[in-house]
């Protein structure tokens, strides 16, 4: 097989933690360095959190595994401080199109509006995003990064967690006030601790080939139902950095894995389906795989002083690209809370609100993806012959595209019912309701063009934000006593210290008017809004998006 990628070696090495009958205790450990352990280490470091972080292995993924990364984890990403190396690797797309047979029946456009610094995903194989995080991650030095330290056993208490780690020296202990698990799927962690893992199993196989060739397929997302080079199965076609393609392949639930990966038989796929469309270009393989998989998740997050995050916590189909980016969505919304506790500015209760709102993330994503696995493969010939009904409707038929389901793409989490919103005291849109994530607009900042959530994630990594907005008569009536940094966006260019809604689209995605401000919290997302300040009510959500108790005044009786 040809590779375009090698994979490092990190070596071990050995800490003065390990000394005999010593047992160091640190703030926080987080066990796992993929892309959700790293992306915590980083947030917290940011934040000012020195951390240990912990893998039983010496290298980044092994394949190109998770793939799609959608725009919310590229917003996440530029707070973080390697947006941009990781957007200028991968491959841009908006745009996906859906097969019915050899028969394009409709496509469809994840970002038709333009005003939006990220597009709706980008493909970069997960080797090259983990080694770009790591690379983000040395550059902070606020984490000790232990390699090939495997996590053996684990012993949690009320006031912190110890942990016993083999290394090629021998077992050693570690204590921390804080642990975050994020060692994957069969997590070592929630082994230890003996904690159910629920949900269902499908039996489905697919296989993934991931091909380097030179060839002139747009960026774009394609999705067959029962394509002539692949009969009655569905096949799924995407583009990768370095000249990779990722091809899927459903196989149903008897093939043999091992068969299957072989080289005689994944060849014959892939011309089959590239055959007619290459044109004769040559094509390597790269890594196969076959996998089944699960929708299945903890019943909690959060136990005592142990924090589950990414796929030690939940599980769902590859169908929509959940699984990534919901993990990095779960150390979004963790950081800012955990340093929030340590520094003693939020009661412990702050972190039952991290398993309180990502479990709700998680079953909407395992609905959606046990929903698409449905529809993609069907148990019986009714349920098969409703499905092609929808398909061939969808051709001709507007409506009949939203029952079609190859994969409902990721999106980011609305965390309507968290006890941390303040609700609406008056009339605004729902589309940006408390607990939704901050939309994009283009701003200028002095005069120079620049991104709202690009001066939102730089805000945040400081602490609570307000926006309040203005029409160049009212002023900046914000009580900066408070302590909350606020941003002054208004429709007159030339302000000092203001940002200039250039285009107009601040004010129509934030549904504001002159005065209207918005309280928003640290991972970006809305705490509360008002159609004018005031700075009880915005003491009031400040205390209860914080777990404190919330300032008891009669007249605002809302927040």
């Amino acid at each position: 097989m040809h590779s375009t990628y090698s994979n490092p070696r990190f070596a071990y090495r050995r800490s003065p933690d390990q000394l005999p009958g010593r047992v160091a205790r640190h703030p926080v450990v987080i066990v796992g360095a993929g892309p959700v352990g790293v992306a915590a280490a980083i947030d917290l470091g940011l934040r000012g959190v020195r951390t240990v972080l912990l893998d039983d292995n010496d290298t980044v993924s092994v394949g190109s595994r998770a793939v799609c990364h959608a725009k919310r984890t590229l917003e996440i990403l530029d707070r973080l401080g390697c947006g941009d190396a990781i957007v200028d690797k991968g491959v841009r797309w908006n745009l996906g199109k859906v097969f019915f047979g050899e028969r394009k029946i409709y496509e469809f456009n994840l970002q038709s509006e333009a005003g939006h610094r990220r597009p709706a995903f980008i493909n970069l194989q997960q080797y090259h995003f983990e080694e770009m995080l790591l690379q983000r991650l040395a550059e902070l030095r606020t984490t000790d990064l232990r390699w090939r330290n495997q996590v053996v056993n684990v012993r949690n208490s009320d006031d912190g967690v110890e942990l016993e780690i083999d290394t090629p020296d021998g077992t050693y202990r570690l204590a921390a006030d804080w642990l975050i698990a994020a060692d994957g799927a069969r997590s070592a962690v929630r082994n230890a601790l003996r904690l159910d893992f629920r949900g269902r199993e499908f039996n489905e196989r697919f296989l993934i080939a991931d091909v380097v060739m030179k060839a002139d397929f747009p960026a774009e997302r394609w999705f067959w139902f029962d394509p002539p080079f692949h009969r009655n199965q569905s096949a799924l076609l995407h583009r990768q950095a370095d000249n990779v393609w990722r091809l899927d392949f459903q196989l149903g639930p008897d093939a043999d894995p091992e068969l299957e990966k072989l080289p005689e038989r994944v060849i014959p796929r892939v011309r089959a389906m590239l055959g007619e469309r290459l044109g004769g270009v040559e094509f390597e393989l790269e890594w196969v795989s076959v996998y089944t998989f699960q929708c299945r998740r903890m019943e909690h997050f959060r136990h005592g002083r142990v924090l589950f995050a990414g796929d030690a916590a939940h599980l769902v189909s590859p169908f929509g690209a959940r699984g990534a980016n919901s993990g990095i969505q779960d150390i979004d919304n963790l950081a800012w809370k955990l340093e929030l506790v340590l520094t003693g500015k939020a009661p412990h209760a702050l972190l039952d609100s991290y398993d309180e709102e990502r479990a709700m993330a998680a079953d909407e994503n395992i609905l959606n993806s046990t929903r698409s696995t449905d529809f993609i493969s069907p148990k019986n010939r009714a349920s098969r012959i409703m499905r092609d009904a929808v398909l061939a409707l969808s051709a001709r038929h507007a409506f009949a595209r939203t029952l079609v389901n190859s994969g409902r793409l990721s999106r980011p989490a609305v965390y309507r019912q968290s006890s941390l919103n303040t609700p609406d005291g008056e009339k605004f849109n729902d589309d940006l309701c408390p607990g939704a994530p901050c939309p994009d607009a283009p701003i200028d900042v002095d005069g120079k063009p620049n991104w709202l959530i690009d001066c939102l994630g730089r805000a945040c990594s400081r602490g609570f934000v307000g926006l309040q907005f203005s029409d160049g008569k009212h002023s900046a009536n914000m009580n900066q006593s408070s302590g909350i940094e606020t941003l002054l966006i208004t429709r007159e260019p030339g302000n000092p210290g203001t940002v200039h809604d250039r285009e107009g689209l601040a004010f129509r995605r934030y549904d504001a008017q002159p005065g209207t401000y918005y309280l928003i919290r640290p991972d970006q997302h809305v705490a509360a809004r008002w159609r004018s300040f005031d700075a009880v009510a915005v003491a009031s959500a400040l205390a209860r998006a914080t777990a404190h108790h919330p300032v008891k005044d009669p007249a605002h009786a809302h927040a």
